[in-house]
């Protein structure tokens, strides 16, 4: 691979010019020299190259303080020793201290690129795999980006439905704005009497939104009354109008095809973001929940369109049956929960970092997204409650929040569905992958965990941490349940035991089965 550094420390200057000359150049590489052990150690601190050829024996450092020294500063580079005197011993103190391989001299030309190569190739791969890694993060950081953003336009739906007072309604709708948008300023303007009044503001470094009465004369704000589209402006753009910022994004609040206001927001310190398409879009979202505000009671079959929207999308994150709950009895919202028997299904795709190691970060997110996803459908589909997603993986809760006939049951069926489901799948896009699946029932404390301000609807308790465990032991196509799963199904279930299972921190070992057929209920 070319220009990786490679870090020659040699007290004899023919052998570090003999492998500069004649093995790094020639192939690539770029040098770095040092003429004994603490030049060494100082150059490598300074440029952490990507391979290190050490002597062993050297003035001021020898090479094993070299290493030690490495160590104490957490720096992980690889190493070759260059030794006269190799032996067992050396060979395997030297190992311990990081050393990835060792030759000794006089050595050839492709004896040491033999070395280098294969010490190197390691490496390589580290590398290749946490870029790999980080792409997937990133990918994962916008998709919580994303549902951060969704939580805050289902608040702002919930505020809408229960705020009919402006003056409460409108600074929270210009607080979203800031908020979802990163923004330093925003402004709600209304049309009245036929001039824009801006009626909520927020300054820059403020963080109260104040009710305001007074027309403007903003250029930009005016353009989208005019055309009834979103605008995003520069410094520019803006002429010669007075304290311009230095991005501008806009959004008209349209009530039954009319424009009636604008919502706006803006930044005007140097270096903050410059507004894009994706702001707009959720500015636009936001400035609906406005209109729909202004219009009230008057506005009620709008106000249900738009909230039927938000939904839809919310409950791609939330189980439906907890979003339903949620809006019929808004204060049930609370911290807590209660025992109640559930059961709970864990499933796993197993040997998907071995395979997504093998594959560009697009193939891996779109396996992730076809096997969550059709995780997700059978799950909702048997009627259960998704509880939640974690990397590879997904939980599952029956009977829970609502009771469910059958429940356990029904999970054992959901097991078997999504395996063969997963099968049809590897046939369709060649994955060669499927779920592990465990399932256990029993009791366990179900409600909203987590602060007043992030709330998440699941189910804590031995159960729940035995049927993890219990996935974590099956293998790829395989379905494990624990004895109280077997008792409640009873004949309906064809069952291999496969012994006791011993977990941590738990004083009893659980009776582990192997699904074999599960026959359908009369």
């Amino acid at each position: 691979m070319a220009d990786e550094t490679i870090l020659v420390v040699d007290d004899g200057e023919e052998n570090r010019e003999f492998v500069v000359e004649y093995i790094l150049k020639p192939n690539g590489y770029q040098p770095l020299l040092a003429r004994d052990g603490r030049e060494g150690l100082q150059l490598a601190v300074e440029h952490v190259p990507d391979l290190m050829l050490l002597d062993l024996q050297m003035p001021r450092m020898n090479g094993r303080e070299v290493l030690m020294a490495l160590a104490e500063r957490g720096l992980d580079i690889p190493v070759v020793l260059m030794t006269f005197h190799g032996s067992e011993e050396i060979v395997i103190e030297m190992h311990r201290l990081g050393v990835k391989d060792y030759v000794k001299k006089p050595y050839s030309v492709d004896e040491m690129l033999r070395v280098i190569e294969r010490s190197l190739s390691e490496a390589r791969l580290i590398k290749e795999k946490n870029a790999l890694m980080e792409r997937v993060l990133q990918a994962n950081r916008e998709l919580q980006q994303r549902v951060q953003e969704l939580n805050i336009l289902y608040n702002v739906g919930q505020k809408v439905a229960s705020t009919a007072d402006m003056s409460l309604l409108l600074p929270q709708i210009v607080d979203y704005a800031t908020q979802i948008t990163g923004a330093e300023e925003g402004r709600l303007y209304l049309i009245e009497d036929g001039k824009l009044i801006c009626r909520a503001e927020k300054h820059v470094n403020s963080n109260r939104t104040d009710l305001t009465e007074r027309e403007t004369r903003n250029p930009a704000a005016l353009r989208v009354v005019e055309r009834g589209k979103e605008l995003i402006v520069t410094r520019e753009q803006f002429g010669d109008y007075p304290n311009s910022p230095n991005s501008a994004a806009y959004a008209p609040m349209v009530l039954r095809d009319q424009v009636i206001g604008v919502l706006g927001v803006s930044n005007f310190t140097k270096d903050t973001k410059v507004f894009a398409a994706n702001d707009v879009a959720l500015l636009s979202a936001l400035s609906d929940y406005a209109a729909i505000g202004v219009g009230n009671s008057r506005n009620v079959e709008s106000f249900k369109e738009q909230s039927t929207q938000i939904r839809g999308t919310f409950e791609r994150f939330v189980p439906p049956t907890v979003v339903q709950r949620v809006l019929e009895n808004p204060d049930d919202l609370r911290l807590g929960g209660q025992r109640q028997e559930v059961t709970i299904l864990f499933a796993d795709i197993r040997g998907y970092t071995t395979w997504s190691e093998k594959e560009s970060p697009e193939r891996v997110v779109e396996m992730l997204n076809d096997y969550l996803s059709l995780a997700a459908e059978l799950v909702l589909g048997w009627e259960g409650t998704l509880d939640k997603f974690f990397g590879d993986g997904l939980m599952a809760i029956f009977n829970a929040p609502e009771p469910q006939a059958h429940h356990v049951h029904r999970a054992v069926d959901t097991a078997i569905a999504l395996l063969k489901a997963a099968e049809d799948l590897n046939q369709r896009k060649g994955y060669g992958l499927n779920y592990s699946i465990g399932v256990n029932t029993g009791e366990a404390v179900v409600g909203y965990i987590g602060t007043e301000r992030a709330l998440n609807y699941t189910a804590i308790g031995d159960t729940v941490n035995l049927a993890k465990r219990i996935q974590e032991k099956a293998a790829s196509g395989q379905i494990l349940i624990e004895q109280a799963v077997v008792s409640q199904i009873g004949d309906f279930l064809e069952a291999k035991k496969l012994g006791e299972l011993k977990v941590r921190n738990r004083k009893q070992p659980a009776a582990v089965y192997e699904v074999l057929q599960l026959a359908p209920m009369v």
